[in-house]
């Protein structure tokens, strides 16, 4: 019989974490059969016995890339979990151009219902990919820059990053 790590499901078997340091810390990604499901900032529990995955490296390379200002646009096969309207909502995020920001109100209007900012907000609160679904380049409408569960301090210094690598 195979390890459990080894079993697909209909939501991807967890085939391996990754572990990698960043300019703004260590950042930690999860890979399935379906692509990165997640990506964490800080060190979380890693299994001992994980199964290489093609798109592990790969997630390492294009955030070096991203970090070292080469790269304005990701390209991996994502497979984040969520609601519709959550997954609607980051779609949405995946279509902000590098180095750009919107408001919360224009991501609700471009999502097709302006009464949902706060919605938004907290679909954005959940996203499993940041930096790479680029929640980070939503601000509020009075250009503060809203909420970042990594810390608003990640958020700015990724937003002036993009801006510093255009």
């Amino acid at each position: 019989m195979p390890a459990h790590t080894d079993m697909p499901s209909f939501f991807g078997s967890l085939d391996t974490f990754s572990l990698g340091a960043g300019p703004i810390g260590l950042l930690t990604w999860r890979v399935t059969e379906l692509g990165l499901a997640e990506l964490s900032f800080g060190e979380r529990r890693i299994p001992t016995q994980a199964v290489r995955h093609a798109v592990v490296e790969e997630v390492h390379d294009q955030l070096r890339s991203y970090f070292a200002g080469e790269l304005k646009a990701f390209d991996l096969p994502l497979a984040p979990m969520g609601t519709p309207f959550q997954m609607g909502c980051w779609e949405v995020l995946q279509t902000i151009d590098y180095g750009r920001v919107i408001s919360y109100a224009e991501q609700a209007r471009l999502l097709g219902n302006p009464a949902a900012v706060r919605a938004v907000a907290n679909a954005n609160g959940a996203n499993p990919i940041p930096i790479i679904i680029s929640c980070h380049r939503v601000i509020a409408s009075d250009g503060r820059l809203g909420g970042y569960g990594p810390g608003l301090n990640k958020k700015q210094w990724l937003l002036t990053h993009e801006l510093n690598a255009i």
